[in-house]
């Protein structure tokens, strides 16, 4: 990914990341590689990570989460729930 690309996509998860973070979901925001079928395509984009995807019609509008901001794609990836590791020998 060429610097530019990532500066651009920083810039966009910077502006917009707040908004998405309030989205049904949605546990995180990030910078990586489109997937499609669990495989990564080489398409850098801007990472939503969400506990579990829902279908386009079961959510509320305010909770839809764009295909592209500010020009930039945007891929959701099902993550489920984050939690700490405990560190061996803690």
């Amino acid at each position: 990914m060429s610097e530019d690309l990532y500066a651009r996509i920083r810039a966009v998860k910077k502006r917009h990341e707040s908004m998405l973070l309030r989205k049904a979901n949605v546990v995180g925001v990030g910078i990586g590689l489109r997937h499609c079928q669990g495989e990564p395509t080489g398409e850098p984009v801007l990472v939503v990570n969400v506990t579990h995807k829902v279908p386009l019609a079961e959510l509320a509008p305010k909770d839809r989460i764009p295909r592209e901001l500010d020009g930039i794609p945007v891929d959701v990836q099902a993550v489920g729930r984050p939690h700490a590791e405990q560190e061996a020998g803690l």
